[in-house]
């Protein structure tokens, strides 16, 4: 019953279409046919060309993945399985809403807002590794893209060091890594349209240094 409450709570949370609702009624933008069609921040600052409204985009789309985690520990203490598995849940309906047809956003802020509860060593490799990787490419997608899968691999390599920091460590490493890394999965999944124009560009941009 609890994993049942855990998931609802996810669910419920994660799914308001943030975005959608506030440059609904400030803007009277459809967030989800204008632009890129992300429904998250950066989509947000492009269409409205509001640093304003973003910003409060990013802090509610942190705050459900917060108060997801939070509420969980509240209800039913500090277990490893039920906060992660209702933040998997949060960030699922965040990224597929079925409020709006099941569009949504990339889940960075939902997932960040959860592992602030969870765990903040493993969120601080997660910008560490986004930062190196932006710094190489200078591209957000392949950045967010990259750390996700880079901390993926390391729940698996590194789990008895990363799941001995984390609040509470899970019953086993195994546990760990298959509950965090199915969390960054869903990250994944929703950065392979960025990730594919990506590579299309860098290889037009190669094509076009060949022919020079």
């Amino acid at each position: 019953m609890e994993y049942v409450a855990s998931i609802l709570i996810g669910i419920l949370l994660g799914s308001i279409p943030t975005a959608y609702i506030i440059l609904k009624k400030f803007k009277k933008i459809d967030i989800t046919s204008d632009g890129s069609g992300n429904v998250g921040a950066m989509n947000s600052l492009r269409l409205s060309r509001s640093k304003y409204l973003a910003a409060a985009v990013l802090i509610i789309d942190l705050s459900k993945g917060f108060f997801t985690v939070l509420f969980i520990s509240l209800l039913f203490g500090e277990n490893f399985s039920l906060k992660v598995i209702g933040l998997i849940s949060a960030v699922l309906s965040h990224s597929f809403s079925f409020w709006i047809k099941f569009k949504g956003g990339r889940g960075l802020a939902t997932t960040a807002g959860g592992a602030i509860l969870i765990s903040i060593p493993l969120l601080l490799i997660w910008l560490v590794m986004w930062a190196i990787a932006f710094a190489f490419r200078r591209s957000i997608h392949f950045s967010s893209f990259t750390s996700s899968l880079l901390t993926a691999g390391l729940s698996f390599t590194s789990a008895d060091v990363l799941n001995k920091y984390s609040n509470p460590p899970a019953e086993s490493n195994l546990e760990f890594s298959i509950l965090i890394s199915t969390l960054l999965v869903i990250i994944l999944i929703r950065h392979i349209e960025p990730i594919k124009n990506y590579i299309k560009q860098q290889a037009e941009k190669s094509r076009k240094v060949s022919n020079e």
